[in-house]
């Protein structure tokens, strides 16, 4: 059943309706690329749920259809006085710095940016540091050493994530070369399959053999026309390796479903606080995969590699650039 910005599923309300009374009130506010996106949304998702079996505690879930609807759809449930509202996505920053303002009792999570308000947790990530270790795997096995890099939109967000694949790559094999497309530029870049195999398949013509794969549901036309083309790909936020087993170098995992399963429990616990979290390796917050999918693709040399990379960054020894805060990628 689809989520709409104004409507609760039979299911979502049931799951309210039948909570204990002590139990914290809990809702999620889904982006435009919906809560089966097979991605950042998904991932999402499966942290709610994961609370739901372990407490028995339920959620409302809605989806946002677009980045001016979020406004209504935050204020929809924060006037059903819910303890804490998670929004997933940083297109709902200002809706939850405006909302919260207006209704201060209600606490709010915001994942992937950052809102101002003592009722807000911002939740955000190092993507840097994941994109560098499948930017280190993607130039080892690369053939070519041309490297690809698909977007949704050209925002800080996404440059982080190419910014921190081109370091990995550059850092394992100095000639590597990175080229970098985006979807669109609208919230409707992150759900376009069409348009993201169509940029694989010209980065491809151009003598690329392995695409990171940076934009929602867009993404997962570049990583079917990875598979169609016999080239290798990267997914990201969930594990996608499962997806297209034998092209699917590995994933750039970023552990929403962690966040919002901690904030959760946070509350239940009674411990839940505001202001900014930030996630990076060594704090569990991103990473790359490697399972029974992927297997055969890393070699004993590439997983070598990765995992002293991977170890350089928690030690300190490599620090990798954030382009937000740098404003520039250095390679």
């Amino acid at each position: 059943m689809k989520l709409t910005p104004f409507s609760l599923t039979i299911a979502a309300l049931c799951m309210a309706a039948n909570a204990s009374a002590a139990d914290p009130k809990i809702g999620i506010v889904y982006d435009a690329g919906g809560k089966f996106d097979k991605s950042f949304n998904q991932s999402a998702f499966e942290g709610a749920s994961r609370f739901k079996k372990e407490t028995n505690i339920g959620f409302i879930e809605v989806q946002a259809s677009s980045d001016t609807q979020a406004e209504q759809v935050l204020r929809g449930l924060a006037r059903k006085n819910l303890d804490l509202i998670a929004s997933i996505g940083f297109a709902q920053t200002q809706a939850v710095q405006k909302v919260a303002k207006e209704f201060p009792k209600v606490r709010f999570i915001l994942i992937d940016g950052v809102a101002q308000g003592s009722n807000v947790n911002s939740i955000v990530f190092k993507e840097e540091e994941g994109s560098y270790l499948v930017g280190v795997a993607a130039a080892m096995a690369s053939k070519t050493k041309k490297l690809g890099f698909v977007g949704g939109i050209d925002i800080p967000l996404i440059r982080t994530f190419a910014c921190g694949y081109a370091q990995g790559a550059k850092a394992a094999v100095a000639k590597a070369e990175v080229t970098q497309n985006m979807v669109g530029t609208t919230s409707a870049a992150w759900n376009d399959p069409a348009k993201g195999g169509e940029l694989a398949r010209s980065q491809f013509d151009r003598g690329v053999d392995v695409i990171f794969a940076v934009a929602g549901g867009s993404g997962l036309g570049t990583l079917q026309t990875a598979k169609e083309k016999g080239k290798l790909a990267i997914g990201v936020d969930s594990n996608q390796n499962h997806l297209y087993p034998g092209t699917m170098l590995t994933s750039m995992v970023k552990r929403v479903d962690n966040a919002v399963y901690d904030s959760f429990m946070q509350l239940k616990n009674g411990t839940w606080k505001a202001g900014v979290t930030s996630k990076g390796i060594k704090d569990g917050g991103v990473d790359w995969a490697l399972d029974e999918h992927n297997r055969s693709l890393i070699t004993p040399e590439i997983e070598k590699r990765v995992l002293g990379a991977r170890k350089d960054i928690i030690d300190g020894k490599v620090k990798v650039i954030d382009y937000r805060a740098a404003n520039s990628c250095p390679v």
